[in-house]
């Protein structure tokens, strides 16, 4: 069973501990658990239910209306909300419900509701990327089954492998070819998947080589594509020196292209970037950058 301090559930609800500990004494929401040292803990359940008591109190329930409701009644209030669509953070708390639960229906209703009212692409940048966030701070604080990110990893990969095909065709004039590809080690690559399809949209080429690429193997794609960017990420650990000699190999292997690294290493670790190498760290830093280099390049 995975153990939540106070301080995690914090984190993942975005409700103060002082308020946790509040409703737990006045309202008796929890009955937490001791270890051996006498500090208390809680259970997944614990969780789910702080999570929907967010849901609701954030939409307007007071706290003590909520505590009167039974798990069915809540249910039907967080369907209720859900379908609304009044809150991203909404979604955002409901998939970690979904995740939780190894519940594909649910997170697949919550996902096709958000993509028929926001679309695809706001869907992904204002509910999945930072869903994903919040699935680092579990995966830190070590409260999240390697099982439960597999399956929200793959539910969201057959989204975006479907978007990337319905860009097949998709091409403007005299357009610009981009690599990307994840160093060795690297399997997150569902960020990358994204910039692919947004490239795709925008009618430009992508030569997509995934993860974790031996970096031997770009002399030999370099000598036989015309690149005109090249796009990589790091969100496993990985010590600075090796981040610092990897970039550094990039860059010199694309020294007349312009080359750009996003993911959580890449803003953590500071070091002196080549001229051509451009560090984002959100999507919108990186659309944004993607946009001038397309414009400067006269497409």
């Amino acid at each position: 069973m995975i153990k939540y301090s106070i301080k995690d559930l914090e984190q993942l609800s975005g409700i103060k501990a002082h308020t946790i500990r509040i409703w737990e004494k006045r309202y008796h929401l929890f009955e937490p658990e001791r270890t051996p040292t006498n500090i208390r803990y809680y259970s997944d359940e614990d969780l789910k239910k702080l999570l929907n008591i967010s849901i609701l109190n954030r939409n307007g329930y007071k706290i003590s209306s909520i505590v009167s409701m039974d798990n069915n009644e809540i249910s039907d209030r967080i369907v209720e909300i859900s379908d609304a669509f009044t809150d991203f953070t909404n979604q955002i708390e409901q998939l970690t419900l979904a995740m939780i639960d190894f519940d594909e229906i649910r997170f697949e209703r919550i996902l096709s509701s958000s993509i028929i009212k926001i679309g695809f692409d706001e869907t992904v940048v204002k509910i999945l990327y930072p869903f994903f966030e919040r699935i680092g701070v579990l995966w830190q604080i070590g409260t999240i089954y390697p099982a439960q990110e597999h399956f929200v990893s793959n539910l969201i990969r057959q989204k975006l492998i479907i978007a990337i095909d319905g860009q097949v065709g998709n091409k403007i004039e005299n357009p610009l070819t981009f690599l990307l590809f994840l160093p060795p080690n690297e399997w997150h690559e569902l960020s990358l998947l994204f910039f692919n399809y947004l490239i795709r949209k925008s009618g430009h080429n992508v030569i997509y080589l995934g993860q974790s690429l031996p970096l031997e193997d770009l002399t030999e794609i370099k000598n036989k594509q015309t690149i005109n960017c090249v796009l990589t990420s790091f969100t496993t650990s990985v010590s600075l020196k090796k981040y610092a000699e990897i970039v550094n190999q990039i860059s010199s292997e694309f020294a007349d292209k312009k080359v750009f690294v996003s993911g959580f290493q890449s803003s953590e670790h500071k070091i002196k970037l080549p001229a051509n190498v451009e560090v984002v760290s959100d999507y919108t830093g990186l659309l944004n950058s993607l946009q001038e280099t397309m414009q400067s390049s006269g497409t």
